[in-house]
C-alpha cells in the first residue's frame, strides 16, 4: 500500500471506512442496549421500609410537611457520608402544590423521584413558585411534572420511554402520620431504574 492511501494518523482508507462502519453500527443498536442494567443502582431489591429522614435529621411527618414544598432525602442510606452524598442515592422529597391534591392527608399528596436528570445525568431540583411548580434540570432545560416525574419540555421529553419518566420510591405512614419509604424493587416496570428511567403504569 502506498504511503498516500494513509491519511495522517497512518490509517488506510480501508481500516478507516470499517472504523467507520463499526462506529454507525454501534450508534445504531445503542438505544436497544439496557443500559440501565449497568448504572450503579442499589441491589435488585429492597424488603424493608424505610423512615424518610430529611436533612435536618428528623422523620417526615404527613401532619407537619408544607404543601407545596421539596426536600432532598438519601436512599439507601448507608454509614458511609462519602457514599451518602452520590448522586445516585439523592430523591427529590416533594408534598404536591394545593392544586394537585397536596392539601390531601395522605400518601397521595406526597412524591419522590430521583434527581439524576434522564438526559445527562445532570441533578434537577423542585421549584415551587407560582407559574413554574415543577422540576428543572439546570444543564440543558428538560422539565418534569411533579405529578408522574415524565418530562414534558427540553431534551429528556423526547427520549422514549421509559427513558423518559423518573425512578420513584412509594410512601407509607404509620398512625402518628411518620412517613416511610416502602419496599423498593429496582426495574423499569416497578420503581424504575436510577439514571434509566421508568414505565408508567
Amino acid at each position: 500500500m502506498s504511503e498516500q492511501e494513509k491519511g495522517p494518523g497512518g490509517i488506510s482508507r480501508r481500516d478507516f471506512l470499517k472504523l467507520l462502519g463499526a462506529a454507525g453500527t454501534a450508534v445504531a443498536f445503542a438505544p436497544f442496549v439496557p443500559w440501565g442494567k449497568f448504572l450503579p443502582n442499589p441491589s435488585s431489591s429492597s424488603t424493608d421500609k424505610a423512615a424518610v429522614i430529611l436533612p435536618d435529621g428528623t422523620q417526615a411527618n404527613i401532619n407537619t410537611f408544607p404543601i407545596n414544598r421539596a426536600e432532598i432525602i438519601t436512599y439507601p442510606l448507608t454509614q458511609d457520608e462519602v457514599l451518602n452524598e452520590e448522586a445516585f442515592r439523592k430523591w427529590q422529597f416533594i408534598r404536591l402544590p394545593e392544586i394537585y391534591g397536596g392539601k390531601k392527608k395522605d400518601v397521595s399528596s406526597f412524591r419522590v423521584f430521583s434527581m439524576v436528570c434522564l438526559h445527562l445525568w445532570c441533578v434537577w431540583k423542585y421549584w415551587p413558585d407560582e407559574g413554574r411548580m415543577r422540576g428543572e434540570c439546570p444543564c440543558h432545560g428538560s422539565m418534569y411534572d411533579p405529578r408522574t416525574g415524565t418530562a414534558f419540555a427540553g431534551p429528556a421529553s423526547y427520549q422514549p420511554a421509559p427513558n423518559n419518566s423518573l425512578p420513584r420510591l412509594d410512601l407509607e405512614t404509620d398512625n402518628e402520620g411518620f412517613m416511610y419509604i416502602s419496599p423498593v424493587k429496582w426495574g423499569v416496570n416497578e420503581n424504575g431504574v436510577v439514571g434509566y428511567g421508568r414505565f408508567i403504569k
